[in-house]
């Protein structure tokens, strides 16, 4: 079942989504963010090019106008539901990122109410951070972890929808 937050809606995603998602092109610096083409994702059956984890862990995410506006994954791990997200390049810093983040949460929430909510994210990304805390994370650690690129410093941050941040 879809939910609904702030005219987000967070729905399962299919393939056709996938698809456009991997023909998104951010600007440096974020242009990490970015995926494999479509069809080395299904031939290689990682991440959302896997049929069966996209079914169990991605969702995408609506607008008002029923557009992709970005995805998320609830990756499960033990009593903690870790979120991955990603929104539209074109949508990004237009001032609408904690609602979108928000949205996620929340559907995380609803699917495993019992389990804490968190996320990584790269510490020099400050338009995302400033998202995050606005929509209700807190940063409760720092450490550096391995990525394509070498060891990169990560901030850990908790969602408390309560201790919502109004300053961005």
């Amino acid at each position: 079942m879809p939910a609904s937050i702030s005219n987000f809606r967070v729905v399962p995603m299919d393939e056709h989504q996938a698809a456009a998602i991997c023909e998104w092109r951010y600007d440096p610096p974020y242009n990490i963010y970015g995926w494999l083409p479509w069809e080395q994702m299904k031939a290689l059956e990682v991440e959302f090019g896997n049929p069966t984890l996209r079914q169990e862990q991605y969702v995408a995410v609506l607008d008002e106008e029923s557009k992709l506006t970005g995805f998320a994954q609830y990756f499960p791990m033990v009593g903690v539901t870790r979120l991955g997200l990603g929104m539209h390049p074109d949508r990004c810093g237009q001032g609408r990122g904690s609602d979108f983040v928000r949205a996620i949460a929340e559907e995380a929430r609803r699917r495993n109410p019992q389990n804490e909510i968190d996320l990584e994210v790269l510490t020099w990304n400050g338009r995302a951070i400033r998202a995050y805390k606005a929509a209700g994370f807190k940063i409760t650690d720092t450490y550096e972890r391995q990525t394509p690129d070498g060891k990169k410093p990560f901030h850990c941050m908790v969602y408390h929808p309560d201790h919502q941040s109004r300053v961005l």
